[in-house]
C-alpha cells in the first residue's frame, strides 16, 4: 500500500509504501545485495546502520546459487540473510539478457544457459515468480524482457507485446502462490514493469496497459542502457503522467546522485543501482562536494574524511590517507569501508531529499546538487 504524504514542486512527492516487513518512506534508495549480500564485505548488520531501508536481491543468481528451494527450506530470504526489513527481488530477466548465452525467447519464456557452470536452465513467468515466491521477498518483480537500445522499432513493439501476456501471467501465478499453504511470504506485491524504449507512443501506449492491471507499483524498466541522460530524463516524464498517482512508482537500475535527484523532480519513488558499491570497490567515492578518486597521489597525506559533511562510521574514524593506504596495499578492508562509505552517502542523500521536500525547499535543494554531486574532482 502507497500513501501521498506530499505533493511538491515539479512531480516530485513524499509519501509512504507499506510492506509486510515494515514501511519504506519515499523517495527511498534500494541498496544492491545480489546474491543476498552486498559486495565489499556488508552485512545485514551493515545495512542497518548505514540507514538502508530496502534490501534489493537477485531472482536468477539466487536461483542458480544456491537455489530457491534451499532458501525457502531455510525459511525464505529474510531469515537466511538476517535482515528483517523489506526486500525487493527483480525477476532475473535483465540478467538473462545481459549474461546468459545461447539464448532462445519464445512466448512460454526464455531458454539459456546458466553463466556460471552452463547448464541449461528455462524461466518464464510462471517460474520467475515461483522462484520469488520461494525467497519470500516483499515485493516480487515482473518477468520482463530488457531490449538493449538502440534496437529496431519493430522489435520493441512485439517485445512490449509479449511482456504485457507475461505479466497477465505472473499476476496469476503470484496470486495462485500466495495462496498455497506454506507459502513464504503470502503478503508479496507484484509490480509490473514499463517497456517501451525510447519511444514515447509505445511507453505510454504499455503503461496505460499494465495500469489496468491493478498491480501495487510499477516500474520503468528498460533505461539506463544506450540512451542519452536527456532521453532516459524525457522518457520519465512521458511516463510517470500515466502511472497510477496511489503506486509507488521505482525507475529500475539508475544512478547517479544526479539522476536519483532528477528522478525525484519528475515523480520517482523508488532507486536502486549497483553504483554505490562498485564505484567504492574502485576508490570511486561520493561527497558533497562531488565524485573522488581516493587513488590519486594527492590524498597520500590527507588527514581529512572522505567527506568533511559526512557523518557515516567511516568518515568518523578513518583518513583519506589510510584508505588510499588500504586500496594501494589491495586490503579488502579498503573495499568494505569505502562500500560503506557510499552506501551512507546514498541513503543520507534520500534522507536529505524527503527533509527537503517535506520542508518545500526541494526545488533549490535540486538546483544546488543535480549537477553538483556528479561532478568528478
Amino acid at each position: 500500500m502507497y500513501k501521498l504524504l506530499k505533493q511538491v514542486e515539479g512531480h516530485a512527492r513524499r509519501g509512504e509504501f507499506v510492506t509486510p516487513h515494515g514501511t519504506v518512506q519515499t523517495p527511498a534508495f534500494m541498496n544492491v545485495g545480489t546474491v543476498a549480500a552486498i559486495k565489499g564485505g556488508l552485512s545485514a548488520k551493515d545495512l542497518e546502520d548505514i540507514g538502508c531501508q530496502v534490501e534489493l536481491s537477485n531472482t536468477y543468481h539466487l536461483h542458480v546459487r544456491p537455489g530457491d528451494e534451499l532458501i525457502k527450506a531455510m525459511g525464505g530470504l529474510h531469515k537466511f540473510m538476517t535482515w528483517s526489513g523489506p526486500i525487493l527481488t527483480d525477476s532475473g530477466g535483465f540478467q538473462i539478457f545481459s549474461l546468459a548465452d545461447l539464448r532462445k525467447i519464445t512466448e512460454e519464456g526464455v531458454s539459456f544457459h546458466s553463466h556460471v557452470d552452463g547448464r541449461k536452465l528455462f524461466i518464464g513467468p510462471e517460474q520467475s515468480m515461483r522462484i520469488q515466491a520461494n525467497l519470500g521477498s516483499d515485493v516480487a518483480m515482473a518477468f520482463d524482457e530488457c531490449v538493449k537500445i538502440p534496437s529496431p522499432r519493430e522489435y520493441f513493439e512485439s517485445s512490449c507485446a509479449r511482456t504485457y501476456r507475461w505479466l497477465v501471467r505472473c499476476k496469476s501465478a503470484l496470486a495462485a502462490y500466495n495462496a498455497e499453504p506454506d507459502a513464504v511470504n503470502p503478503g508479496q506485491m507484484l509490480f509490473g514493469i514499463n517497456q517501451g524504449g525510447i519511444y514515447p507512443d509505445l511507453r505510454v501506449d504499455h503503461m496505460k496497459a499494465i495500469a489496468e492491471l491493478d498491480l501495487p507499483g510499477y516500474a520503468i524498466g528498460g533505461l539506463a542502457v544506450g540512451e542519452t541522460t536527456q532521453e532516459m530524463y524525457d522518457t520519465i516524464e512521458i511516463v510517470q503522467e500515466h502511472m497510477p498517482a496511489d503506486r509507488p512508482r521505482y525507475l529500475m537500475g539508475v544512478g547517479t546522485p544526479g539522476n536519483i535527484i532528477e528522478g525525484v523532480w519528475r515523480g520517482v519513488d523508488l532507486f536502486d543501482c549497483v553504483m554505490p558499491a562498485r564505484n567504492g570497490r574502485h576508490a570511486h567515492l561520493f561527497t558533497k562536494q562531488g565524485v573522488i578518486n581516493l587513488k590519486n597521489e594527492r590524498y597520500a597525506r590527507d588527514e581529512s574524511p572522505i567527506d568533511p559533511e559526512c557523518g557515516c562510521p567511516v568518515c568518523r574514524r578513518y583518513s583519506r590517507a589510510y584508505l588510499r593506504h588500504l586500496f594501494k596495499a589491495e586490503e579488502t578492508l579498503g573495499l568494505r569501508l569505502a562500500v560503506m562509505h557510499n552506501l551512507w552517502f546514498y541513503n543520507d542523500l534520500m534522507a536529505e531529499i524527503r527533509a527537503a521536500l517535506e520542508a518545500g525547499t526541494f526545488g533549490e535543494y535540486r538546483a544546488k546538487y543535480s549537477k553538483l554531486l556528479d561532478t568528478r574532482i
